[in-house]
């Protein structure tokens, strides 16, 4: 009943202007896209397109799935407009079975950490199907102490779960080593950001390993 009333929340927020939707790609995806060649991507909870059409402008090959039906026809007509080969769906993000891959990078901005703990794990079996052996995951969410068991976030031991099947390249939290205080809250999703709770959130860069550990 949660999922189910998750989805058409989120559904019928594309009717409106999402707060999520900035309609802006993220630094941290454009320095991505300068360090590493095109190949193939997906963006996992793409919404209304943004990312997949800076992308796909870019010579990269993209999928964009989301869960939300509004979203996904949202982002059909803004890439007909923008005149850029995209795929898009409706499609779960804790049910990849019918995406094909290899990807060379998995992008999320924001889906993972709204996830509950069974679906993160359905989420990760996915990733892991798909992603191309090096390939990259770059996820972006808002963390949380390991003592608030319930809701969206981030905890260090949902981090370490995932540094068990991929190998951390980078994290940056908005913060300094002192953790006095942010470093950077000038635009939304950023490293460093604050929801209307006080979360603060980071971006992660992880790969998968070319060959599982033994």
């Amino acid at each position: 009943m949660q999922n189910l009333f998750r989805r058409i929340l989120f559904h019928y927020w594309y009717f409106r202007q999402p707060p999520w939707d900035t309609g802006v790609s993220p630094p941290e995806l454009l320095q991505f896209m300068q360090e590493h060649e095109p190949g193939r991507a997906i963006d996992i909870g793409c919404g209304t397109g943004t990312n997949v059409i800076t992308l796909a402008r870019a010579g990269w090959k993209v999928t964009g799935v989301d869960f939300a039906p509004r979203a996904i026809k949202l982002a059909r007509q803004k890439a007909r407009q923008a005149g850029v080969p995209v795929e898009l769906s409706v499609r779960d993000a804790t049910r990849l079975d019918g995406v094909e891959g290899p990807f060379d990078l998995a992008l999320d901005l924001g889906c993972f950490h709204t996830i509950s703990q069974a679906g993160r794990r359905k989420y990760l079996e996915g990733l892991q199907r798909i992603l191309a052996p090096n390939g990259f995951w770059l996820m972006y969410g808002f963390l949380r102490s390991d003592a608030q068991l319930a809701g969206p976030g981030l905890g260090e031991a949902d981090l370490s779960r995932i540094s068990a099947q991929l190998t951390l390249r980078s994290r940056q939290d908005g913060f300094d080593d002192k953790r006095s205080g942010p470093v950077d809250k000038r635009s939304t999703p950023r490293s460093g950001s604050v929801d209307k709770g006080g979360s603060t959130s980071a971006w992660f860069l992880f790969q998968k390993r070319e060959q599982a550990q033994a």
